[in-house]
Order: C-alpha cells, then structure tokens, then sequence
C-alpha cells in the first residue's frame, strides 16, 4: 500500500455562496443536510366508490394526506404540510370552505370528525412529543389530551403511541389503535433485525376520557379501526407483529381484515390468504371495503363481498382510502417521489435550518457535496447494494457527477479532507455479506483521479471520518467475532484500535479532540451515543434513551451534536408506511457533554444521516 501525507497550513476560506433553492438561512452554521424517507408531495383525490371517476380534490397543498369523510359526508377532514408542520384542515367535497383546525408547529394527523361535527379527535405529538389522542372543540378552538393522563401513559422506557381515532356513531366513544406498554424490540424477519416492530392493539374509550377498555390481544398488529353504521361492531386489519417491519420495507407480509363485537368481545375474520391488507371500513352490515398493499405494488381496492375496485386512470398509488358514509365517494392520497435534493424540512426550533439530503452527505471545505445515495427508498426505487455508487455535486445537488463506481461492491458514506482535495469512502459489502465478505477505504481525488486503496484483506472496513488535521482517519471494522473502531494513519499506512465494541458510524470532531460514534447497548436501548478521545481514553455514553440513537454529526464549532433518536415512537401504525425502515426516527441536538436534549423535528417521516454544513474553515491542505 502507498504512503503519503497532508501538510496542513492554516487560513480562513469562506464557504462559497449557498445556492439554494429557497429562503437563505438566518446563521449558515446552523444549516443541516439529512436524509428524509418519505415523500416529496402529496396530492388528495377523490371517485366513485369503487375507485372510477377519479379526479383531484383541490385542496390547495403540496403534502396532503391522512383524508376522511365527515359523518353526514359534507366535509373531509385531512393533514397538510403547507405551512410547515403537519395540522389539519377541512374542506367540502365540491373544493370549497377550505378551513385550517390546528395550529401547532408539532405533528397533528389522523383527523376524524364527530358525527355532529362539533368535535375533532386526532392525533398529536404536542406537548409531550409522543403521539397521543386530543380532541378539538372546533367552535371554541380548545384541545384537550384525551390520552395523556397519567392512568393512561405507559411506564418509562416502553412505547407509547396511540393512532387512528374513529368516533362512534354516538359521539359516545372513540376507538383507537395504541402500542402503549409495548418494548423497543427489534424484529425477527427478516434477519438481521435492527429496526423496531410495533405491536398494537385496539381500544375504545369514552369522549370525556373514561371507560377505558382494550378489544384486542397482545402481540398482534391491530389497526385503523372503524365503527360499523349501528356501532356494535369495529372492524380493523391485524397480522403478527413481528412482520410489521416487513410490511413497510421489501419483505411479504400478510394481514386479515378482522371486526369485533364491542358487547361481548367475539371476533369475525372477513379475509384470508396472502395480502397485505389495510383501511378497512364497513359500508353497509355485510360489506367492507379496504386496501391490498404491498412494497412496490398498485394500491388495489378490494371488498370483502369479492369484487375488486376500477383501475385509477391516473398514475401513482392508491394509500389511505376512506369511503364516504353511504359508501358512493372515496377519498384517499397519491405521494409523488421527486429529486428532492435540498428541498426545506420544517424545524420546530427555528434556529436550525433544515434541508433534504441523499443518504450520508459529506460538505467539503470548498462547499462541495459528496453522497452515497441508496436511490428512492421511499419510493421502493431501490440501488441494488453492490451498485451504490459516490456522487460529488455543488451543495444544492446540481451539476452531480459520478466520483467513484465499480462492480463488485458498493461505495458507501463519503468523507472530505480537511483541504476539500480527496475523499475516502468503504468499498465493498457493506451490507449484506459483512460478516463473511470483506471490504475496503478508498481514497480518490475530487475529481476521481488517482484511486488508492487504504486498507486491504479480510476486514470489513467503511464508514471513514477524516481528522481536522488531514493526518488520520477513524472507520469502522466489522467482523463474525467481534467489531472495533480503528484509527489509520496516512503517514505510515497503519491502523490502531480504537474501540472493541459494537461500533459503528464514526465522526471526527472538527475540534480534533473527540470521536463520535453509535454503539451496540443492547436491551430496550439497542443503540446509543458515545465520544472518545481519539487516544482511546475517556469514553463517555451521552445518550441513554429507548430505542435507536445513531448517525450523529458535529456542529462546525464542535459544541454541538445532531442525531437521529427513536425515543419518541411511532407516529403513526407502521403497515401504512412505504419503503421506511425507521420511521420513528426524528432529529435531536444536544450539547457535546450529553446535556440538553431536543428534538428539532416533530413529524411521521424518518430523518437520518446528518451533516451539518460548515460556515467556514480554518485548513487549506496541499499534497
């Protein structure tokens, strides 16, 4: 292997001038670039009950979805994203009347209307960040937390969402579906497991928060009830829990559309077979509409009497129908996946400003952008791994050009030299096969000259972070046995270890004096945050919550850390999603100590691998 060096010299270099797409942010070093899973709009529209004579309801915003029909049918209720963050509106079915109902810069969705429509029970993460059931006085404009009293919450460190309301025809009770009480369990199939299921079940509880009962078992998937026209009975889909992750990702998931007595408990199943079936609804006694889904797959209406529903003239993919009362109207959402490559996220703490990114972007001193992008996996448009290819562009994603590709592997998460001259990227199975096929650091000029491979053999090596001094580089090594982190210096070609845990996604502090990285704790935490001294000394866990906390990045100054955290749960019954391994996942800034833990993004779509742009740098590197 060839040896060299980085001289460093120090001077000031401002960042060149941002060119995005829409309002400057007001302090450049606060802007972070992260990877959202999910989609770049959301259109609303409305057929015939068997889905012909479909057409657009012209609701005015760019995101909307979540819609359903009011009891009388004269409103639909739905979220939009046009203002920022996720509330709810309704409109009439002819497009008039438009009206704003919420108004909070946190995550409101899954609207339904009391039958006099007087009251609005939905889903919300104010106040408390996790989701619960509030209920909207809409002539008063007073909530209140159906859900969050303290009888109802769960113990510390479990799960605790509640999803879906639906009104009885009496305004007396309101079903939802809940994982309250349930753990942080990673899933089974398929293997490996990293990604949390989500076991649900269905309950009912009286409008002034009594009477609490739970309808359905533990350990199975229940959701999106709806009540039957007489109110004796709730319908809702169920499947096993532990496909749940596999019902939003790549893998065959079956479910069953499933109704229960509220009386006595006793329970019907409507279908069989294979089928990912969600939405249910009863449109008359012995007749229920609902959704085949699948990854990949055409949103296909069926009915329980046999028939299926007419084919959408327009493109895209059928999610979330909800039929009108008489059951004559349908409403539901088509998501587009466009490049969205620096488009505005919504931020609930103003101070930072977020933009869209491809999985693990890299900014390089010379305000170059380097990705590893997965292609569209909200969209199941999927880089088959051992394809993923490193792109470099300008910040706002134009003029991208392909920097490295080969076959044989895939290239994955990009680092700059501190100069902005080179960049270093594992090469191989970085993913599947890790533990029996190997792979490599790759370091390549900006402009792809002069390859050079940095590690070699049997290791499994990737996730690269470059010191601010050019000297050394930290990455990851996974092996059967056992997984370090490692530190390689240029000058002589060597690799010390670093770390012996189960370590992964390494960053260097611009400051050059910590490490920050996610490991392995196991249990209900699975995984947290963790810095080191780059001599292997004073090892510090910042993070000690429920769930997933990972991809963490440094702010430009060192004295903040961006992460992704799963702490607060689901947002919403996890079958329903497309093409999202973790979409509890939200964004949290803390401290560099650990101290001051925040989110700064509140909504149903999974944000991960941050970078924080920088606002300017100190080294200018020369070979």
């Amino acid at each position: 292997m060839k040896q060299f060096g980085i001289t460093v010299t120090a001077f000031f270099l401002l960042l060149v001038a941002l060119s995005l797409a829409s309002a400057q942010p007001a302090s450049i070093k606060n802007t972070i670039l992260t990877n959202r899973i999910g989609p770049s709009g959301g259109e609303l529209f409305l057929a015939n009950g068997d889905g012909s004579g479909e057409h657009k309801l012209n609701s005015g915003g760019n995101m909307d979805y979540d819609a359903t029909f009011s009891a009388d049918g004269k409103w639909i209720v739905f979220t939009s994203e046009r203002n920022g963050s996720a509330n709810i509106y309704r409109i009439h079915p002819d497009c008039s009347g438009l009206e704003r109902l919420t108004d909070d810069d946190g995550f409101d969705d899954q609207a339904s209307l009391s039958p006099d429509d007087n009251q609005l029970a939905f889903v919300s993460t104010r106040v408390s960040g996790t989701t619960n059931i509030w209920i909207l006085d809409i002539k008063s404009r007073k909530a209140r937390n159906l859900t969050g009293v303290p009888a109802l919450q769960a113990a510390a460190g479990k799960m605790d969402g509640f999803y879906r309301p639906s009104w009885s025809p009496d305004s007396k009770w309101i079903a939802f579906s809940s994982d309250r009480g349930t753990d942080f369990k990673r899933h089974r199939f398929p293997a490996p497991g990293f990604e949390h299921i989500q076991a649900a079940s269905i309950y009912v509880i009286q409008s002034n928060g009594e009477g609490l009962r739970k309808l359905t078992p533990e350990g199975e998937m229940a959701g999106s009830p709806k009540w039957s026209a007489d109110g004796k009975q709730i319908v809702f889909y169920d499947m096993d829990a532990e496909y749940t992750s596999a019902a939003r990702l790549f893998g065959a998931a079956a479910s069953q559309i499933i109704s229960v007595d509220v009386a006595t408990g006793g329970r019907s199943e409507h279908t069989s077979g294979a089928g990912l079936k969600v939405s249910p609804q009863f449109l008359s006694a012995d007749r229920i509409g609902y959704l085949i889904k699948g990854p990949g797959q055409k949103g296909e209406l069926a009915f329980t009497t046999g028939e299926h529903g007419a084919d959408a003239p327009a493109p895209g993919v059928i999610r979330n129908p909800a039929w009108s009362p008489d059951g004559k109207q349908l409403v539901y959402e088509k998501f587009a996946y466009d490049t969205k490559q620096n488009q505005p996220i919504y931020s609930k703490d103003q101070t930072f400003e977020l933009r869209f990114s491809g999985e693990f972007p890299a900014i390089s001193s010379t305000g170059k952008l380097a990705l590893s992008p997965f292609g569209d996996v909200g969209a199941l448009r999927i880089t088959p791994f051992d394809k993923i290819a490193v792109y470099v562009s300008a910040l706002d994603g134009t003029n991208r050009k392909q920097l490295f590709q080969q076959d044989g592997g895939g290239a994955f998460s990009p680092t700059w030299s501190p100069d902005g001259q080179w960049v270093v990227f594992g090469y191989g199975a970085i993913f599947n096969d890790r533990e029996t096929k190997p792979s490599q650091l790759i370091m390549v000029r900006e402009d792809g000259s002069e390859k050079r491979e940095l590690t070699s053999g049997p290791l499994n090596s990737g996730f690269p972070s470059w010191s601010p001094d050019g000297k050394r580089i930290v990455y990851r090594v996974w092996k059967k046995e056992d997984r370090s982190l490692q530190i390689l210096n240029l000058d002589d070609g060597k690799s010390t270890t670093l770390t012996s845990g189960n370590d992964n996604f390494p960053v260097w502090s611009p400051m050059g004096d910590r490490i920050g990285f996610t490991r392995e704790t196991g249990g209900t935490n699975s995984y947290d945050i963790f810095t080191i001294r780059p001599d292997g000394t004073d090892l510090k866990q910042l993070t000690h919550a429920p769930g997933n906390d990972a991809h963490c990045a440094w702010s430009p100054d060192g004295k903040y850390i961006v992460f992704s955290s799963a702490r607060l749960g689901f947002r919403d019954e996890t079958p329903l999603y497309d093409g999202s391994p973790q979409p509890y996942a939200e964004l949290f800034v803390m401290n560099a100590d650990g101290s001051n833990q925040r989110p700064i993004t509140s909504d149903k779509w999974e944000e991960g691998t941050p970078a924080w742009v920088p606002a300017m740098t100190t080294h200018q590197s020369k070979k």
